[in-house]
């Protein structure tokens, strides 16, 4: 029996003991769940000596099931938001070795033969998997889904990497219906998206880079290809928020690290200018309650990154400053515990619930399904044509007509519209950094320069603004209080001080940045 054609695969990874629970889960809300079967795996992966397979995005291997080898050939096998929509052409072989007389489709033999011309192929690692799966179906839209528990090793050379993925593919029924068993399944149990296949995973083992469990991560700068749509521009920028947030959510949860919840609120924030900035081509209705519950997190997220800025930027570097008859260890002891009992536990527990897990698989799903779609607007169509070029030029042109309001007004703005103004500008430089390869780097770097200097002045002034309410945030009783309250007037004496010439710049900066030419015009 053989097998080709487009296959669509969710792809998770999951902690070893979280999958074991889930394997021995019982109804799956809203599927009826088939009998679990479970197998042992070994897959040998092939390709050339400079990876010509590799290269082109194409895995080819044997695979023993049994006494019984099935050879595969997946054409296109990128992973994006944890899904994956390969061409497959699988076939059975009767041993360990490639038979390319066995593939019935003549594109896949036609790409492979092209792909691999005169060059030998040999065996570059292999997978062996004990994989259990199930069988998913629902009545309602004849969904079908094959749930595959993967727990095994990635063997190369003489070592071998630890490898626990959660499979869904989807067999029959529309695309969304993944992600649906997913929450079903999951419910509240951290994932990651899988950001490589296996055979990915495979290649990056035997050339030993490994990834550090738990990390910060940083977004990669976006690149769109040429002449991409305005709606396919907005996808990639998606799928990049997407990845820095479920990364930064795990880092978050397996680490103190204050760099985890930092990059988990700027994944967000740029999600959201993402929202604002494509908004005219988009539904409205399907983007506001992901938008809601970003904000959220993010407001959590942002609650520990600034208790973090507050400590180790606004107050501990003064410890050194002060003179030698105050004591900043009651201020620190106190808001030290105020981090890690109250806003560090309360950003945990909501990041480990089956509400987060919901949204990640909500955004995959809207990223993937087109979910900006309004039934409603038939002039969407020509909007979401548009290239991305006529688009960010105008979107950008928008953002900086709300910076130039504020900045019309600098000396006369109170705290909180030089808050506002801060945010407003975040969104602007989110905007250049999505669209800034769309124009010659020589022309946007220097006014991103001048929008990051900027913007680091406010940042500062709303540090110091959250300085001045050290005293309602400061708990400490006892004897300890009066040697904190000495230590608050401290630091918001020196940063006021510092803060009154900080102040001075931003005018000469904001003419700076005003005056540099706008790239996008």
């Amino acid at each position: 029996m053989s097998k080709s054609g487009r296959e669509i695969e969710l792809k998770l990874e999951l902690d070893p003991m979280a999958q074991d629970a889930l394997k021995s889960a019982g109804t799956i809300e809203g599927f009826t769940a088939g009998r679990a079967v479970t197998k042992t795996l070994q897959s040998i992966y092939f390709d050339t000596p400079d990876q010509a397979l590799r290269k082109a995005k194409i895995s080819l291997r044997v695979r023993k099931t049994g006494r019984s080898w099935v050879q595969t050939a997946k054409i296109g096998t990128g992973v994006m938001a944890g899904l994956s929509t390969a061409v497959e052409a699988e076939h059975p072989v009767s041993a360990r070795a490639l038979d390319f007389s066995v593939i019935e489709d003549p594109e896949v033999r036609k790409k492979l033969a092209e792909t691999i011309g005169d060059a030998p192929l040999g065996e570059c690692f292999e997978t062996v998997m004990k994989r259990t799966t199930r069988q998913l179906t629902r009545g309602s839209d004849g969904a079908r889904i094959e749930l595959a528990l993967d727990t095994g090793n990635i063997l190369a050379g003489n070592g071998s990497q630890p490898l626990t993925e959660l499979e869904m593919e989807l067999k029959s029924g529309p695309g969304l219906a993944v992600f649906e068993a997913a929450k079903a399944l999951l419910k509240d149990t951290p994932f990651r998206f899988s950001p490589f296949n296996k055979a990915e995973r495979g290649y990056r083992f035997a050339e030993g880079v490994t990834a550090a469990e738990g990390a910060p991560y940083f977004a990669e700068p976006v690149e769109f290809a040429s002449g991409i749509s305005a709606e396919l521009a907005f996808r990639d920028v998606l799928r990049s928020c997407l990845t820095q947030i479920a990364e930064n959510r795990l880092a978050v949860l397996s680490s103190d690290n204050p760099e985890g919840p930092h990059q988990l609120r700027v994944g967000l924030r740029r999600l959201r200018s993402a929202f604002r900035l494509f908004r005219p081509i988009l539904n409205p209705a399907t983007l506001l309650p992901l938008d809601e519950m970003a904000r959220i997190i993010a407001t959590e997220a942002g609650a520990l990154r600034d208790l973090d800025v507050l400590i180790d930027e606004i107050v501990a570097p003064l410890a050194a400053k002060a003179p030698e008859s105050l004591s900043f260890d009651a201020l620190l002891e106190n808001l030290n515990a105020t981090r890690g009992q109250d806003t560090r536990r309360t950003l945990k527990e909501h990041l480990k619930s089956a509400e987060v897990n919901g949204f990640l698989l909500d955004l995959a799903a809207y990223t993937e399904g087109r979910g900006w779609l309004d039934p409603e607007n038939f002039d969407q169509t020509v909007l979401l044509a548009q290239p991305v070029e006529t688009f960010a030029g105008k979107a950008l042109a928008r953002q900086w007509k709300k910076v130039l309001k504020y900045g019309k007004r600098l000396e006369d703005l109170s705290i909180a519209e030089r808050h506002e103004m801060r945010k407003t500008m975040k969104k602007m430089r989110y905007g250049i950094e999505f669209f800034g390869c769309l124009y010659p780097r020589d022309t946007v770097k220097p006014f991103l320069k001048r929008m990051k200097k900027l913007q680091d002045i406010f940042g500062y002034l709303n540090d110091v603004a959250m300085a001045e309410k050290l005293p309602e945030t400061c708990t400490a009783s006892g004897p300890k209080a009066d040697a904190a309250r000495q230590a608050i007037g401290f630091v918001i004496g020196w940063h006021e001080c510092r803060c009154q010439t900080m102040w001075r710049h931003a005018r000469g900066y904001w003419d700076a940045t005003r005056k540099t030419p706008k790239f996008w015009s």
